[in-house]
Formats: C-alpha cells, structure tokens, sequence
C-alpha cells in the first residue's frame, strides 16, 4: 500500500478480469465473449464514424443510440441510459441508489443492499467503493435464487437473471412480487440482464436482443425497477465497451446526475455509432443468440455424460465441476490443453469452472479436452 493512498483505496479489493492471454494461441472460453462477430453493418458503422469528427465531443445525451434503444425494446428514449458497459452503468446505479439517504430518509443510513452470496463479483467492489452496508443472500441447495429471502427491510436488492457465474435464470413472474415489495419500501431492485439474450424458451429461442425471461416488459408497472444490459455478450461487441439501463424517467435522471457530476462526455462517437447499428439488426444477433443456445444445449449432456457437473444455464456459459479436482486443477488441466476457462475456488463454489460457450469446432475441442481430464482423473 502507498502513503498516498486515502482511506477509500486503502479498503478496496478490486475486481479482477478473466486473462486475455498474448504469448500463445488458446481457445478463449473464460470471459464470456460472443464467439461470433458483429455484422458487418455494425463495423461499418463505426468505421464511418472514425472520421474528421473525432476532433469534436460526442453527444453528451447520447440521443441518436438511445433512441434506437427505445424502438428496439419498446419504451420511451428517456426511460434509457447508455454507459461505457454495463459495469459503468452499474457503479453509477450504486452511487445513485443505495447507502445513506436511498427510500428518502436523507439524515439516516439505510439498511443493507441484499444480493446473492453467489453472484458478480463487482457487486461487493461497487459496495466498498460507494461506502454501501450489504449482506449477502445464500443460494439455495441448487443454487438458485430465493426471491422470498429478499422480501425483508433492506437498502434495496440487485442480482444478475441469468445469474453469473451459475448461468440459472428465473422467470419474470418469479420476481415481480420482489419489485412489488421493494417499491412499497421505496427501494430499487436493479436486474441485472447481461446475459438476458441466451435465456428465451419459447420456440425462437433468444429472439433479437431481447430474452424471454427480461423485465423490460414490466418497467412501466414497476418505477423502482431498474433492467441493466451489456452489448459485449448479446451484440459481439465486448471491444467496444457500451451497455445501456431502461427504467423510470426518475431512475434515468438519477443516473445522468452521477454521469454528469463524473464525466459529462462518457460514452465516445464509435461506441454511440455501434449501439445504433446493432439495434438495427435484431435478425443476425437473434441467429446468433440460437447458435449459442443451441451449442449449450448440446455440450452440456456430454459433459454431465463424461462425468462433470453442469449446473443448468439459461446463458452463455456452463457452470462446471468435477468431483475429486479443485477449481485449480481443473483450470491448469483445461490450459494444458490449450484451453482457458474461468475457476472458482471460495465456499460453496469451490472446485467449479465457467466455461464460456464458443463455436461448435471450439466446443468439440473442449469436449475432447473434457474426456481426456475425466479419464485421467480415474
């Protein structure tokens, strides 16, 4: 630690990216990247944009964006907001909406932020930083989120559906009654939607950018209630850095005024180009989307077949684990292969590994790497 640091830093423990490896080729299943790329309407959309207008501030409402954001999804340009990711969009919601003064008590300390025990492993970091009081809700058994264990006094609630790093998604109608009780309390309930794009069951499976199971549908019933999505995993755009928050006018305005008292230009000419093709191009991302179930649902039998456990995942991701080896095991023998995934060595999780979903040829070398490690564990 430095003498200069102040107080703040001193008490943080920083989130900690998947490797993006430079010395060797590797499959790359550990940081849950589209496997395939944007359509070409996109990247020429932001090549156009790398012209002689860089010299010149982007918009600061991001207008253009939001309102394809708005025709997409179905609600009013000024029920969106669009940062630098959705990690952006969240460290913003955090400082807007929880700790000291959230529900309109201004002179006390609100009760603690609840979110799972198992979850994004930003959310504790955005905690520290903001100085927020929290409490972590354990999973259940089957690592499932309870909805009724968050049904009790607190400064407000958020979690990741599908949740991260398990991949189990709930249904719309499974947390509704949350945001009901919340907004009663006059307390948010962030959903987090990063991986909303792989979670459809109906017969087209991940239409468009929209998955089946999302609570947009339901922000104009539900005030409190803020929806935060990524481009990096629905839209191939990961490089790019843009996700975007749909929710009430006032939940907006309490994002911009974070925004503006951070960085009143946050979100560049390139990134604001690409969120706007992207949304006009439901059609490929919605083929994409099915690709990427569709390999799901294939690779995850086999490996339950090769003697893994595979938790059941409505994303882009399966949480895996095989009895006998800790997650650093299974990790070195994944790259010793040649393959990256991401381990998990702490608590309940220990010994799992997220494996990204990537092409099938990817995923069939995986798979070949899978059997040769369950049967060396014999």
């Amino acid at each position: 630690m430095s003498v200069y640091w102040n107080s703040r830093v001193r008490k943080l423990d920083p989130y900690i990216p998947g490797e993006q490896p430079r010395d060797r080729k590797f499959i790359k299943l550990n940081t849950n990247e589209n496997p395939y790329p944007p359509p070409p309407g996109v990247v020429e959309a932001i090549r156009k944009a790398a012209g002689e207008a860089l010299r010149l501030y982007p918009d600061p409402s991001c207008l253009e964006p939001r309102l394809a954001i708005a025709e997409r999804y179905g609600v009013r340009p000024g029920q969106v907001f669009i940062g630098n990711g959705s990690d952006e969009v969240l460290a913003f919601a955090f400082a807007a909406f929880f700790g000291k003064g959230a529900g309109g008590s201004m002179d006390k300390a609100a009760p603690p932020l609840l979110f799972p025990d198992i979850t994004y492993s930003f959310y504790p970091v955005y905690a520290a930083l903001w100085d927020i009081p929290f409490i972590t809700v354990p999973l259940s058994e089957n690592f499932t989120i309870s909805i009724n264990d968050y049904c009790t006094n607190s400064g407000g609630a958020v979690f990741p559906n599908p949740n991260a790093p398990t991949g189990i998604a709930l249904k719309a109608e499974e947390i509704l009654p949350l945001a009901e009780y919340q907004g009663r309390n006059n307390r948010v309930l962030i959903v987090d939607e990063a991986y909303g794009a792989f979670a459809g069951t109906g017969p087209l499976p991940g239409e468009g950018l929209l998955g089946a199971e999302s609570l947009v549908p339901y922000i104009g019933g539900h005030p409190n209630m803020l929806t935060v999505h990524t481009l990096s995993k629905m839209a191939s755009l990961a490089g790019l850095r843009a996700g975007f928050a749909i929710g009430n006018e006032a939940l907006i305005e309490g994002l911009c005024r974070v925004r503006d008292s951070f960085n009143s230009y946050p979100v560049d000419r390139l990134a604001q180009a690409g969120i706007s093709a992207a949304m006009a191009d439901a059609g490929y991302y919605a083929g994409t989307a099915r690709k990427v179930i569709a390999t799901r649902e294939r690779v995850a039998p086999l490996l339950r077949e090769a003697g893994f456990e595979a938790l059941p995942s409505a994303a882009n991701f399966i949480f895996i684990r095989r009895p006998g080896k800790t997650g650093a095991e299974l990790f070195a023998a994944f790259r010793e292969r040649g393959i990256l995934v991401r381990q998990w060595d702490r608590g309940r999780i220990t010994g799992f590994a997220r494996v990204s979903i990537g092409t099938d040829a990817e995923m069939d070398e995986f798979l070949s790497a899978a059997r040769q490690i369950a049967g060396a564990g014999k």
